[in-house]
């Protein structure tokens, strides 16, 4: 049995990349939500409760967190969700792998690689950081198995592209809240999954972190210039947004000005070289029109 929590865009899709090869699924998430298949046991669940946790996955062989706290609300809301989870991980011996990006890493000068240090200095973004280093420590102390996949942003939901695929697939102006001509890795949420599965059921997984198979960078524009295209939409008309005006807009919504933090990784090239993943579990890329197609 496979144990998932958090009934999200990726959750969902281990869930179902797992059911497909015949596992046994139990989805957990606050609701009971999931996706609907006759291998899939979708359950209500409190993630913050490690005794519910535990006794939902006695017996599992991998526990995969795909939980997806609001993103203004990762400093109060991830802390007691990845303290519950390390211990289910430990009470039940489950193989722990934990979906994350790239935000531990900070602002960085160069491609992110395995050799990349998680150097991040904001609140936010070293908290994800900090969250590996905890299961990391209980890995190398013999108490839990853990391996972490790390993608970039995600062309499927969730991400940047989510603002600029809407109006695009409409024929609208999209408004832009990053530069349109910078290099940027994107990652499929597919991929994100097929890793996951792969490093919770490899021993040489374990113990370490692992960058997603990802395309060649892209530029917003080059990106949505393939979507239009892809899609049969016309040519995508694109506007960045000052920074005045997003900083502006973010006293008004949280999640604009959660961009505030992450802007860097949009400013200049930030990119990934996933070689060793790729190489190590026999990965690749999914197709990106196939991909872009469920954007």
């Amino acid at each position: 049995m496979h144990v998932i929590i958090g009934a999200g865009a990726v959750g969902s899709t281990v869930a179902t990349q797992l059911a497909a090869r015949g596992e046994q699924v139990r989805i957990l998430s606050r609701r009971g939500s999931g996706p609907e298949h006759p291998a899939i046991e979708r359950v209500a669940a409190d993630a913050t409760d490690a005794s519910r946790l535990s006794a939902l996955s006695a017996g599992a062989v991998a526990l995969y967190n795909c939980a997806s706290p609001e993103y203004h609300r990762w400093l109060t809301d991830w802390p007691p969700i990845a303290t519950a989870i390390l211990t289910a991980a430990e009470r039940t011996g489950a193989v722990l792998a934990t979906t994350s990006n790239l935000y531990g890493y900070g602002p960085v000068t160069g491609p992110i690689t395995p050799a990349t240090t998680l150097a991040a200095t904001h609140p936010k973004l070293r908290l994800r950081a900090q969250m590996w280093r905890d299961a990391l420590a209980l890995h190398q102390a013999g108490r839990i198995r853990a391996t972490e996949v790390r993608g970039s942003d995600y062309i499927e939901a969730n991400s940047i592209f989510s603002y600029v695929a809407r109006p695009v697939r409409a024929g609208k102006r999209a408004q832009v809240p990053t530069p349109l001509d910078v290099p940027h890795s994107w990652t499929s949420i597919a991929d994100v999954a097929r890793t996951l599965i792969a490093a919770a059921g490899d021993e040489r997984a374990w113990g370490q972190g692992w960058l997603v198979p990802t395309h060649a960078p892209m530029t917003v524009r080059e990106l949505t210039t393939r979507f239009a295209k892809v899609i049969g939409a016309p040519e995508p008309r694109l506007r960045q947004l000052p920074w005045p005006v997003l900083w502006t807009m973010g006293l008004f919504s949280p999640v604009i000005r959660e961009l505030r933090a992450t802007r860097y990784q949009f400013v200049r090239p930030f990119v990934i070289d996933s070689d060793l993943t790729e190489r190590t579990f026999g990965l690749s890329p999914t197709d990106l029109d196939d991909a872009l197609l469920v954007a």
